[in-house]
C-alpha cells in the first residue's frame, strides 16, 4: 500500500513510523521548507503517548529528548498545596510522563523516520486532493504532485485537507483562553514535578528541566488575541499583560514571568467542534486535523500518537481499507471527542472527575492499553 502522509509534525511522523511497521510504502509531505529549529512551546507526553511510541520502538529516543515528570502538585492562589499526586507508571521508565519542547519532540520523531528510510519531502504545501477509483492524488503549491492508495492528513488545526474531506466544516473555534508559554534560566520548583497553580485570574503551570530552566504556561480567559496582536506582540507586552494578573496571588507565578526574557510567546486556544467528517474513500484526517482540543488536558500530542497506532493496526488487521477506516473511526471517535469535551470543561473552569481514558495518577485504562498493544489484534 502506498500511503501519503500530509504533515511532518507529531501526528504525521508518528503515523509514518506506525504505517511503515505494517509494511506500507510511506512518504511524508511537509509544508515548511526545512525541519526548523524554532524555540516553540513545550508540551507534556502522558503515559498513553509514551506507550504508543513504544509500539514503534521510538519511546527511548523521545524519552532522551525530554525530562521525566513523576508527580504533580496543585496549589491554590493563597499558596497552599491542595494535592500532590504521582504521575504515570514509576516502575516503567519509558512509560513515565515526559516534558519537552515541541521542536525537540518533532526532531526526535524525524530522526527515527529518517533512520528507517522513510522519505520526508519538505516545501510541499498541500493545495488540493483528488480521489479516483484507483488512487488519491495530492497537489502541492510548488506544482508537484503525488499519488497513493491512501492519504493520511496530519496537517494540524489549520488542515488544508479538511475541506476536501468535510466541505461543510467551519473554521476552528476559539476556546475562550489565550495561552502564554515561556522559559526562564532560573529554577523554580522541584525536579520531576509539575506545579499547577489555580490562580485567582490565571491557570498557571511550571516545571524545572535538568538544566535548571523553568518551563511555564499561563491560561487566561478573555477575548481572542487578534491576528495583529499575535504577530506584533512582544515578550515585554505579554509580561506587562500577565504580571498584574499574577501579582495578587501568593505563588511564585509572577516572579517566574518577571524572570522570563525574550523566550515568551502567546497563542489562542482553539478546538474543533465534535461530529465533523473524518474520512472519504481514500483520505483520512488524524490528530488535530480531525479532533483538535484546547490544550487544557495536555493530551494533544499523545492522542495523535494513539491515532497513529490504532490506524496502523486497523489497516493491518482489517480485510479491506474501507473496513480499516471504519474500525479506526469507531474506536477513536468516542475517545478523542471525550478529550475535546473534557478540555473544554477545564478551559471553562469546570474540572471533570478525571482525565479522559485514565485511572488514578494518569495511568491509562486497561482498554486503552490493549488497543495500543501492537501484539493484540483490534
Amino acid at each position: 500500500m502506498r500511503i501519503l502522509v500530509i504533515g511532518g509534525g507529531v501526528g504525521g511522523l508518528s503515523a509514518a513510523l506506525a504505517l511503515h511497521k505494517i509494511g506500507a510504502e510511506v512518504t511524508v509531505y511537509e509544508a515548511h521548507p526545512t525541519s526548523g529549529d524554532d524555540l516553540g512551546a513545550f508540551l507534556t507526553l502522558a503515559t498513553n503517548g509514551m506507550i504508543a511510541l513504544a509500539q514503534v520502538d521510538a519511546a527511548r529516543r523521545v524519552a532522551d529528548a525530554g525530562f521525566p515528570l513523576t508527580s504533580m502538585r496543585v496549589t491554590g492562589a493563597d499558596g497552599a498545596a491542595l494535592a500532590t499526586v504521582p504521575l504515570g507508571r514509576h516502575d516503567e521508565p519509558l512509560a513515565r510522563y515526559r516534558c519537552l519542547r515541541r521542536a525537540e519532540l518533532c526532531a526526535a520523531l524525524r530522526a527515527e523516520v529518517l533512520h528507517r528510510g522513510i522519505p520526508v519531502r519538505h516545501g510541499r504545501r498541500l493545495v488540493s486532493v483528488t480521489e479516483g477509483p484507483d488512487e488519491v492524488v495530492a497537489r502541492f503549491a510548488d506544482g508537484d504532485g503525488a499519488a497513493g492508495d491512501l492519504l493520511v492528513a496530519a496537517d494540524g488545526l489549520g488542515s488544508a485537507a479538511r475541506a476536501a474531506v468535510d466541505p461543510d466544516c467551519g473554521p476552528p473555534r476559539y476556546a475562550g483562553q489565550r495561552v502564554f508559554y515561556g522559559y526562564t534560566t532560573t529554577a523554580y520548583g522541584e525536579p520531576e514535578r509539575i506545579e499547577m497553580i489555580r490562580g485567582s485570574a490565571v491557570a498557571f503551570g511550571h516545571a524545572v528541566s535538568p538544566a535548571g530552566e523553568t518551563y511555564w504556561f499561563a491560561r487566561v480567559a478573555g477575548a481572542a488575541l487578534t491576528a495583529g496582536e499575535l504577530t506584533g506582540g512582544t515578550p515585554d507586552a505579554w509580561r506587562e499583560h500577565l504580571l498584574p494578573l499574577l501579582r495578587p496571588d501568593a505563588t511564585p507565578a509572577a516572579d517566574i514571568v518577571a524572570a522570563t526574557g525574550d523566550r515568551l510567546m502567546a497563542v489562542n486556544a482553539c478546538d474543533l467542534p465534535p461530529g465533523g467528517r473524518w474520512r472519504t474513500t481514500r483520505t483520512l484526517l488524524i490528530g488535530d486535523a480531525a479532533h483538535a482540543a484546547s490544550p487544557a488536558t495536555g493530551q494533544g500530542a499523545s492522542m495523535a500518537m494513539e491515532d497513529a497506532i490504532v490506524l496502523a493496526k486497523a489497516l493491518r488487521d482489517a480485510p479491506s481499507t474501507d473496513a480499516a477506516l471504519e474500525t479506526y473511526e469507531r474506536l477513536r471517535r468516542p475517545r478523542v471527542e471525550l478529550n475535546t469535551a473534557t478540555s473544554a470543561r477545564l478551559t471553562a473552569g469546570r474540572a471533570p472527575a478525571r482525565r479522559p481514558g485514565t485511572g488514578p495518577a494518569g495511568i491509562p485504562d486497561e482498554e486503552v492499553v490493549r488497543r495500543l498493544d501492537w501484539s493484540v489484534p483490534l
